[in-house]
């Protein structure tokens, strides 16, 4: 059985999976390694997630991950599997290859995530060959929960929204103003408290003025990102929770600006399983991107 993980910095889903079908799902805490260290996500894998897979023999593990990117950070993470792991088969990459991978299978195409945060690529059907920086989400991220968390937060509390809406959104957090700018500017992982207006932002999604905010965010994704891909010949797919629950608004902010969308999915886990499926073909097993 072969164990697949797509981390994000928020949550990390995990998929048991055997000959290209899903045993067992679970989910812990984000595993983002500029976050956290390599003891505390072992210490939290084996306190929460071995006893889950007790029983079953786990003889490969597969991570997707958010800040894994590097080779210094994706070692990290490995290390940190390998103590959890007793398998010699245990690999770390990027989430955006996951995403690549999970979206497109062997077919080349753009993929995107929008999450917490955003990251966009070229994927030729095996690997990732164009990555426009996603920089955070101060210099970057457009699109993902962060920003669209932090534009929102910013045009309540400037008055730029529909009247009512500011006082709903302090009821909402149970926080005050300052309360609020000292959640961002000085305690930690800012990014997941602003991303946590996402759900705020959803229920209130047909109020012009805030479907004009995330329109807006989407299509500042789109231009600053997709475009420079070859957008023209290829369809570009998503997943990420932000894809998934605000599909309407992305897909008219596709059409505004003559990007074509392939699909849009809350996780690429169905897709990785089947990728990590031993499916034989006429000319033989298909060799997996990862």
């Amino acid at each position: 059985m072969i164990l697949i993980a797509d981390g994000g910095s928020t949550k990390v889903d995990w998929c048991l999976a055997d000959q290209g079908k899903m045993v067992k799902r679970m989910a812990t805490l984000g595993a983002n390694p500029f976050f956290r260290t390599e003891s505390d996500m072992a210490g939290e894998w084996r306190d929460c997630l071995l006893p889950a897979l007790a029983g079953y023999p786990v003889e490969a593990v597969r991570f997707y991950g958010a800040g894994c990117a590097t080779d210094e950070k994706s070692e990290v993470v490995r290390r940190a599997l390998a103590g959890c792991f007793d398998c010699p088969d245990v690999r770390v990459a990027s989430d955006l290859l996951g995403a690549a991978i999970g979206l497109c299978g062997h077919r080349a195409g753009i993929a995107c995530i929008l999450g917490t945060g955003s990251n966009s690529c070229f994927y030729d059907g095996e690997r990732i060959t164009e990555n426009v920086p996603s920089l955070g989400y101060v210099l970057g991220d457009e699109g993902s929960g962060a920003v669209l968390g932090r534009l929102f937060i910013g045009a309540c509390l400037k008055g730029q929204l529909t009247p009512g809406l500011r006082e709903e959104m302090l009821d909402f957090l149970g926080m005050t103003t300052a309360r609020i700018l000292d959640r961002v500017y000085s305690q930690p992982l800012p990014n997941r408290f602003l991303a946590s207006l996402c759900p705020f932002i959803r229920q209130h999604v047909d109020d012009p003025t805030v479907r004009r905010l995330v329109h807006g965010a989407f299509t500042d994704f789109l231009r600053r990102n997709v475009m420079q891909y070859d957008y023209r010949h290829h369809a570009v797919s998503f997943t990420g929770s932000v894809a998934h629950h605000f599909e309407d608004v992305l897909r008219q902010a596709a059409r505004d600006c003559g990007v074509t969308i392939g699909t849009i999915a809350p996780s690429p886990m169905e897709g990785l399983v089947r990728a990590a499926s031993p499916n034989p073909t006429k000319g033989g097993a298909k060799k997996s991107a990862f």
